[in-house]
């Protein structure tokens, strides 16, 4: 039960926090993902729900020494035993007692398999990647909007509060106008970080697979559709259940002995539905995050569609304020304004946008430098 304990914890850290200032696609990554992954760390340790790591069958009576050994040592299939038929030609898929073929041969079909003494770990480091853009982008948010949308909700602030925070904010605006450049890009820059974390987890789990798990999902996609026959279940192949171990020791006479070792191999039936959930997961995260970030190059590179994303969070604005706002300010100040929409009332929002449309414009006619000053259009 202990470790429905901790899985149950989990459910805290996906709760958004009173501010937000990412996009959700960005808190897919850092927040579900994580969990997903110390979720399946803690459940492939649970032993009350999957018994022994591994469990050998040998003709020796010390079987837990065995079981130990064969842990440590890494276990082996056959490769091409993947075909033959169960309970004629083999004992089960890769395992089998060698036909006619050389030692030495035999060896050299091996496939190893000592991966299983590290997938706890490995999922554990996995979600500490997941989370180094949102550990490097609450380092450089500094709690700024927090501090901006703080005390902007009537059901909890009086009235004059209110009042005296939206005129606090537009006065911000005003005084550091075209001066949070930096602060978006630094955001964009975690998305893209996020972007090449999933992808480049992509090849660092087919490296611990030892080359199979980029082709993972497909294969067992097809192997449904394929002739009884001939196919060959991926997941059996990537995450063996039964396997072989060769264990040597000295004979009563002191004649080396090898005693072959049948091994069990429970956890691999958790371990094949954990990576075919993490391939489709990651490739669907690595497509929503390459979304997001061609979305971004849009919003730089097109001031014009600046003004309709911030017109769809709060209709109530006027999309003719919107667009005088967005014209004389930076693509930081619009980032800001629209995070801004998402954290407060929307009433509140219209009123502060129509201030500051009116604070701007008194500030650019009022600029002796009006046409190339401070307040002038700019594509940035």
């Amino acid at each position: 039960m202990s470790a429905i304990k901790y899985l149950g914890g989990l459910k805290a850290y996906l709760a958004s926090g009173d501010c937000v200032n990412e996009s959700a696609i960005f808190r897919l990554h850092y927040q579900f993902t994580v969990v997903v992954l110390i979720g399946a760390s803690i459940l492939l340790t649970a032993a009350e729900f999957f018994g022994n790591p591994i469990d050998c069958i040998t003709n020796l009576r010390q079987s837990n020494v065995i079981n130990t050994y064969c842990w440590i040592h890494s276990t082996f299939t056959i490769q091409d035993y993947y075909l033959r038929e169960r309970g004629s030609q083999v004992a089960q898929p890769g395992v089998g007692t060698p036909d006619g073929y050389d030692e030495e041969l035999m060896e050299n079909r091996w496939r190893f398999h000592n991966y299983y003494q590290w997938v706890v770990f490995f999922l554990f480091f996995q979600a500490a990647l997941c989370y180094i853009p949102k550990f490097v982008w609450n380092n450089c948010e500094g709690g700024l909007m927090h501090t901006i949308a703080e005390g902007l909700n009537p059901g909890l602030h009086k009235e004059d509060e209110v009042s005296s925070r939206k005129k606090v904010i537009i006065d911000y605006i005003v005084t550091h106008i075209r001066m949070h450049n930096g602060y978006v890009f630094k955001y964009w820059f975690c998305e893209l970080l996020s972007f090449i974390n999933i992808v480049g987890q992509l090849f660092l789990i087919d490296r611990f697979l030892g080359g199979e798990f980029l082709t993972y999902g497909p294969r067992v996609i097809e192997y449904a559709d394929m002739d009884q026959a001939e196919r060959v279940d991926p997941m059996i192949y990537v995450f063996p259940r039964m396997t072989k171990c060769h264990f040597h020791k000295f004979g009563p006479s002191g004649t080396l002995e090898r005693h072959d070792a049948f091994c069990l191999l429970p956890l691999n039936i958790l371990n094949e539905k954990v990576f075919i959930a993490i391939w489709f997961w990651y490739v669907i995260l690595a497509t929503l995050l390459g979304g997001l970030i061609l979305y971004r190059i849009a919003l730089f590179t097109l001031p014009g569609l600046r003004p309709r994303t911030m017109h769809k969070h709060n209709k109530a604005v006027p999309i003719e304020t919107v667009e005088a706002i967005t014209n004389k300010t930076s693509i930081g100040d619009w980032w800001i304004l629209n995070v801004l929409a998402t954290n407060i009332d929307p009433l509140i929002y219209r009123d502060i946008m129509m201030k500051l449309s009116k604070e701007i414009e008194t500030a650019n006619s009022n600029n002796p430098y009006n046409s190339a000053g401070l307040y002038s259009s700019s594509s940035v």
